[in-house]
């Protein structure tokens, strides 16, 4: 399906800019921006397929509460999606799929994340002295469970990313990973500096001016380190593994990150009926799960969607003209390039012939990557998108891959082409 443009607020590091700011807000406001850029005010849409990783229970309609908040019309329909680090891409594919088999005409996807802004949880102890006191009948009744109450009942519970089956956060899982690939500090070391290094160009160059709007006093990216060297890099601790053998660190590993993005599909009669060019097509997509508690990496399931969704679309991993993966750590990245790589593993574990082979590193993440830009959980996915379409359609010809780990030993992957 036609990718018709995207749009996203900067992405902030947690607790800076965006510190008081709301999923909802963040989100409502991106919608704004994106149907303020294409002209849709007042128009009904096909649907909005948003979500968020981290957010209160509050924003238990959150999708619908943003459209409700962006200009479009009250009649547009939405729905939340969560697919951790995936959420917007596999929002992307909803409303692709949608747009494919004649559901709808159009639609949006999205997503937002908030750290600054978490809900923070009580113990149930706690939880169920209110609930008891609130089931009372009587004054006595209500009043009576508050006797119970104790200092620690104010102890808070602060949401972690730690997979509850293994007990591991994210960085300890890939620092797993890293020493079973091979992968040195040095090696993310670089891709971390090219990854600043990229962003800080694309931002020169005026790349993002019409990809990324101002929110909140903020018109670029705060994470993006234009003066950040090899040496800098070098002399940070590891922070997951704090042996010498530690390799994951703050300057190689994706920070914490505040923000919103959204992108606008629709079908090719739709667009013309509106004026609206297609940047690129949607053509393949690929979500995929591992066992990271018995037999893989955590973050491994993108080696395994991208190769079957490459042997459905019969096309070779070198086929692209842009490879936007996922950075949630430079390790990761570079652990599922080694896999490609690895005879051994695409013999054993892809079920193929010959390794995947390698790729052009020129061709990687060329506008930036997430270490550098940040990364919102649910705001990934279609952050790659808009960029990946506008890299194509600037080029006018060519192919592009996108590939985005996910918490939960997930995957989710897809191939775009020039319009």
């Amino acid at each position: 399906m036609a990718i018709l443009g995207g749009v996203r607020i900067p992405f902030c590091r947690a607790h800076t800019a965006y510190r008081n700011a709301s999923n909802l807000e963040m989100m409502s406001a991106t919608l704004r921006a994106l149907v303020a850029r294409f002209g849709l005010d007042g128009q009904q849409l096909g649907e909005v397929v948003l979500g968020a990783v981290i957010k209160h229970s509050r924003d238990w309609n959150l999708a619908r509460e943003a459209t409700l908040s962006s200009g479009l019309a009250a009649e547009t329909p939405a729905m939340d999606v969560q697919r951790a680090c995936g959420t917007s891409l596999s929002a992307a594919i909803v409303i692709a799929s949608k747009i494919s088999v004649g559901l709808i005409d159009a639609g949006i996807a999205g997503g937002t994340d908030t750290i600054s802004d978490m809900p923070i949880v009580y113990p149930d102890a706690y939880r169920n002295l209110l609930l008891e006191s609130a089931r009372g009948e009587t004054l006595l009744e209500k009043l009576k469970p508050w006797l119970k109450l104790r200092p620690k009942h104010f102890k808070p519970n602060y949401p972690v990313v730690v997979e509850p089956r293994t007990g591991l956060s994210m960085g300890e899982s890939m620092e797993i990973s890293a020493k079973q690939w091979g992968i040195t500090r040095a090696a993310q070391d670089e891709l971390a500096l090219a990854s600043h290094r990229n962003a800080a160009q694309a931002y020169a160059d005026g790349f993002y001016s019409d990809l990324v709007v101002a929110h909140a006093g903020v018109e670029r990216d705060n994470n993006v380190r234009a003066d950040t060297s090899l040496e800098k890099l070098g002399r940070l601790k590891p922070v997951f593994d704090r042996s010498p053998q530690g390799t994951l660190t703050a300057g190689n590993s994706t920070p914490l990150t505040d923000g919103a993005s959204a992108v606008l599909l629709g079908s090719e009669p739709w667009a013309a009926e509106r004026g609206l060019k297609p940047l690129a097509y949607l053509t393949y997509a690929r979500e995929a799960a591992v066992d990271f508690v018995h037999r893989e990496g955590l973050l491994m399931a993108p080696a395994y969607a991208v190769s079957s969704m490459l042997a459905e679309a019969k096309l070779k991993l070198q086929d692209f003209d842009f490879y936007e993966i996922h950075e949630a750590f430079a390790a990761q990245t570079l652990a599922t390039l080694a896999a490609w790589e690895s005879a051994e593993f695409c013999r054993t574990k892809l079920g193929r012939d010959a390794p995947l082979g390698t790729i052009d590193r020129g061709k990687l993440n060329v506008k930036g990557g997430s270490v550098a830009i940040g990364h919102p959980f649910a705001a990934t996915g279609t952050r790659l998108l808009g960029t990946l379409a506008k890299l194509l359609a600037e080029r006018r010809r060519g192919r592009g891959l996108i590939s985005v780990c996910t918490a939960g030993g997930m995957g989710v992957t897809a191939i775009l082409e020039a319009a």
